[in-house]
């Protein structure tokens, strides 16, 4: 249990999927102008990391990783080449029924995420996050706790720089970096704020 806790905790802030691999980073920049949309958006991105991370765990594991397809008696098949395309075909998957989801219930949210809601699809985010997940070997377990925690962290961060965009908007920001120069600036000192967990232990 402590090491789903600190794996839950590593995806949250020391390893933020997006302030420490900057995964994402094109629709953080651009939907972080509104709060409420930033946080409609996150949690999208939570619900689709948290479904897909496993559900990409189970194919890779049953179909397409190495000796994966024993059970049907080809061991010696490796389907693992295919893992790109299959990943980004589960993503968009599930990335459909999040956008049906908040056409019916949301369509205010809907209208102001725009193009954004879609594009979840090839979040490098989400797809980066399954791939993480094979390159580390969680276990299938391992694999809902750390997309989860990646969908959150990614949610911390995009409300927490909405937020201070929104605050920003009554500073005397210097006309040269004004839009995406203090917002780049700003990412990066919150990078380095969440590094202040690293020293934590669980």
């Amino acid at each position: 249990m402590d090491d789903l806790f600190g794996l839950f905790f590593n995806s949250v802030f020391v390893g933020n999927i997006l302030l420490t691999y900057f995964l994402g980073m094109c629709s953080f920049v651009a939907v972080s102008n509104s709060l409420r949309t930033a946080i409609g958006l996150g949690l999208a991105v939570v619900f689709v990391l948290t479904i897909t991370s496993p559900a990409n765990w189970l194919i890779y594991h049953f179909f397409l990783g190495p000796g994966a397809l024993s059970w049907a008696g080809l061991p010696q098949v490796d389907l693992g080449f295919l893992k790109f395309i299959t990943f980004i075909a589960t993503i968009a998957a599930m990335v459909q029924v999040v956008e049906m989801i908040i056409d019916r219930y949301s369509p205010a949210l809907y209208t102001n995420l725009g193009v954004f809601l879609p594009l979840i699809a090839v979040n490098c985010a989400i797809l980066g996050t399954s791939l993480f997940m094979v390159e580390r070997s969680y276990t299938f377990t391992e694999s809902v706790v750390f997309g989860f925690g990646s969908g959150a962290g990614w949610l911390v961060a995009i409300m927490t720089m909405a937020a201070l965009r929104v605050k920003m908007r009554y500073a005397d920001v210097p006309h040269g970096l004004r839009g995406f120069g203090i917002t780049m600036i700003v990412s990066g000192l919150m990078a380095m704020s969440f590094m202040i967990f690293s020293g934590m232990t669980t």
